[in-house]
């Protein structure tokens, strides 16, 4: 039998997820995209755009067997349940394993080999299990999301001030929607892409203080960036609601960003999609634009 072109992408209406099937919709043939789910429900849009929906989770390895079967070339997305997810990842592999397929691609962390972040230990773990499983795998350790910023930019106008613990550590961060090409470009490539590494990163990097002062620019707001220690942040998104575990998360990246953790200068992200990676300038007036509508809608 001639090898499967079908593609699965998992965790398919996740942030990522959607705008890979979204992007890979239109480019390959009719009844080769299968979009993995655990709610079809929710998933409605992308059926529509013409991906194939099969149920699957991560907990669950018969569905998972399920969704594989017949599949060339799977996207595998890591989970996001921090603490869980090297036996979720575990489960995926397994299961990839199994249905023998073309290539497995991991979105992993940047740097995963060597960086100092705790949320780096489970995907440095996953590619250990990925690489001693024998399955075909290409590897797509992707760089800090500009949205682990910009979606609280609202909270950002309301205090008129940016706070982290980076210091002065410069974050290559790009936008989902450009790892998303990225994963893509490595799904339809013609060449073969096992054992291969990308280190992933925007093209633009920026110290938090340069991120307070945009957005201060384009909404002609003084906006300072506050420096505090780890604890000190993580004890404020706490306070803030966000949950102890996530906030211990994010105050350790922020640490690990002022050690350059979040940096790297290679383009090989632009490279892959063929274009240069979304400025912060336009990401900021993106979080903006949306952040306005939401108070138009409540207003109304």
């Amino acid at each position: 039998m001639p090898p499967s072109t079908q593609i699965l992408v998992t965790g398919a209406t996740g942030e990522l997820g959607r705008r890979v099937v979204s992007f890979l919709a239109p480019k390959v043939a009719a009844g080769t995209l299968v979009a993995m789910v655990r709610n079809s429900d929710a998933a409605e849009d992308l059926a529509a755009a013409g991906a194939e929906l099969r149920q699957g989770s991560y907990d669950e390895p018969t569905s998972l067997d399920r969704a594989f079967k017949g599949v060339g070339k799977i996207l595998f997305i890591s989970g996001n349940e921090v603490g869980q997810r090297l036996r979720q990842h575990g489960n995926v592999i397994d299961a990839a394993k199994r249905a023998n397929v073309r290539l497995l691609a991991y979105t992993s962390i940047l740097h995963a080999d060597v960086s100092p972040l705790e949320l780096t230990i489970e995907h440095r773990e996953t590619e250990q299990l990925i690489k001693t499983s024998g399955a075909p795998f290409v590897l797509l350790r992707n760089g800090w999301y500009i949205e682990n910023y910009t979606a609280n930019i609202g909270a950002v106008l309301q205090h008129n001030a940016v706070m982290g613990c980076a210091g002065e550590g410069r974050i290559s961060a790009a936008p989902r929607q450009d790892y998303a090409e990225a994963a893509a470009a490595i799904l339809l490539s013609e060449h073969d892409q096992t054992g291969k590494t990308f280190e992933l990163a925007g093209d633009e990097a920026f110290t938090l203080a340069q991120y307070a002062a945009e957005i201060g620019r384009q909404t002609g707001k003084p906006i300072a960036y506050h420096n505090l220690t780890e604890s000190a942040y993580k004890a404020a998104l706490i306070e803030a609601g966000v949950p102890a575990i996530y906030a211990g998360v994010f105050a350790d990246s922020d640490s690990g960003a002022a050690k350059g953790a979040l940096f790297d200068d290679t383009s090989t992200l632009s490279k892959l999609i063929g274009r240069a990676t979304t400025p912060l300038a336009a990401s900021i007036a993106a979080a903006l634009r949306v952040q306005s509508s939401a108070l138009q809608n409540g207003s109304t």
